[in-house]
């Protein structure tokens, strides 16, 4: 047999030479063995009778389809939880209960002082208030036990991790303004619907309690922030938001309880104590409230609006402002006359003379609010957009509007001015049941306490979650 020969197996068929047998696909270990199937499956072996040559085993065409990861069934430890609706368990959910949730009790909370503050009244309207307040004790005790059980049933350090995290640390403080309003309403519907006579000095030491830690929480948390290296990654002055103001909003909330508490005081002393003191922290506020406005302004200028779903934070910048000329108004109103240094060292109309100023500085400071407000509205959500804890900010900046807003129409005697407080009232109702709507749905719907939708999401023991998952 020459070299251009070829050798034939026992039927007369040519058979291949080993070089070209094992190149490509052309290995009998290579080459599909047979065209024939069984119950779907091809089965190994080649009929040499249909040619000399095996033919190629047929390819996708698409070779990033045959590049894709086979899907793998997880494992008994890798699968989410689960109810029966197909959604992830109530525990887990409840793990994403962050401290911005207290949003919803700090704003029900002042729906019902503003109802209590309204000018144009109604029978049975102290009755809604008072439920309104009951409805945000309840509210608060609810998040109290849902949050401390999202810590108790957690990992280790996560209580840390939320008040060091950038986004969730900065949120804290809505659990001291929820305190705040719980405060306010124990005066007003407390002095409604009880004559107890241990109620002011009782308010009195709830007071001071409370400034002291709101400024304990304003010098730590900031402090916390200001050396935490994450926080220094992603707080940049191109990335300022109105909530980092929000870790002295509590202690600038003094100023509103100090105007409600001091003239129910018997002690003028006590009373004059309290509102030197609600002031001195309401200008703690106001100072800090305009180093961030300033930064916020820059960041508007030289990164752009805010994420169309934190849009409604815009209005956070409402509520110094707002809250502000409430305090000063509040505080001139309620200083006492019996006592010596107005009654002997500044006899006269000193006390009078405090209360036009406060009044007038209001009224330019209420200019700042429209345009902060209009600005928020011509700028918000949208539609479309997802549902935030946020949004919670329609409703309780414009509490401190609303009441200011009735203190100066008092001050002025503007029977109109009155008439806008109480319409601004009926919208703050309105606002909140839209606002509440859109929270108990996006609950419903997986919008939020889910993971990765949460203030928590870069916090790393919910990242870790989120692999083992």
């Amino acid at each position: 047999m020459t070299g251009r020969q070829q050798a034939k197996d026992h039927n007369g068929a040519p058979v291949l030479p080993t070089a070209t047998r094992e190149s490509g696909n052309t290995t009998e270990s290579s080459a599909p063995r047979s065209t024939s199937r069984n119950n779907g499956t091809l089965l190994n072996g080649w009929d040499h009778s249909q040619g000399s040559t095996p033919p190629k085993a047929k390819t996708s065409q698409n070779s990033s389809v045959e590049s894709l990861p086979q899907p793998q069934k997880p494992t008994k430890d890798q699968q989410t939880p689960r109810h029966g609706n197909g959604k992830i368990s109530i525990r887990d959910r409840i793990q994403h209960l962050t401290w911005a949730w207290f949003t919803t009790t700090m704003s029900t909370g002042g729906l019902a002082l503003a109802l209590g503050q309204t000018p144009h009244r109604f029978r049975g309207l102290d009755t809604i208030g008072a439920a309104v307040f009951i409805l945000d004790l309840v509210l608060f005790l609810l998040l109290v036990a849902g949050i401390a059980t999202r810590f108790a049933a957690g990992p280790r350090g996560a209580l840390k991790a939320s008040l060091t995290d950038p986004t969730e640390a900065f949120f804290f403080p809505t659990f001291m303004l929820s305190i705040s309003t719980i405060i306010s309403n124990t005066q007003i519907y407390g002095q409604t619907h009880s004559t107890a006579s241990w109620l002011p000095a009782a308010l009195r030491v709830v007071f001071w309690m409370y400034a002291a830690l709101a400024l304990l929480v304003a010098i730590l948390l900031y402090l916390s922030l200001f050396t935490t290296p994450r926080v220094h990654a992603t707080c940049t002055p191109a990335a300022a938001a109105p909530n980092w103001v929000l870790p002295v909003f509590p202690a600038m909330l003094c100023g509103t309880l100090s105007g409600l508490l001091a003239p129910h005081q018997a002690d003028p002393a006590a009373a004059l104590t309290m509102i030197v003191a609600g002031v001195s922290l309401q200008g703690l506020g106001w100072m800090v409230f305009c180093f961030v406005a300033s930064l916020f302004l820059q960041r508007l200028f030289c990164g752009g609006l805010l994420p169309r779903d934190a849009r409604p934070a815009m209005f956070m910048m409402v509520g110094p402002p707002s809250f502000t000329a409430l305090a000063l108004v509040a505080n001139a109103k309620a200083l006492p006359g019996a006592h010596a240094y107005f009654a002997v060292d500044h006899p006269g109309a000193i006390r009078d003379g405090l209360v036009v100023l406060a009044t007038w500085t209001a009224v330019f400071l209420c200019v700042l609010v429209f345009r902060a407000g209009g600005a928020a509205c011509a700028m918000g959500a949208g539609r479309g957009a997802r549902w935030t804890p946020t949004w919670w900010a329609y409703v309780f900046p414009n509490v401190g509007f609303t009441v200011a807003t009735v203190d100066l129409g008092e001050e002025l005697g503007s029977e109109a001015i009155l008439w806008v407080g109480s319409a601004m009232t009926v919208l703050l109702v309105v606002m909140w049941l839209f606002v509440a709507g859109c929270q108990v749905r996006a609950v419903v719907n997986g919008m939020v306490l889910w993971p990765g939708r949460d203030e928590d999401r870069d916090e790393p023991q919910v990242k870790e979650g989120e692999k083992r998952c």
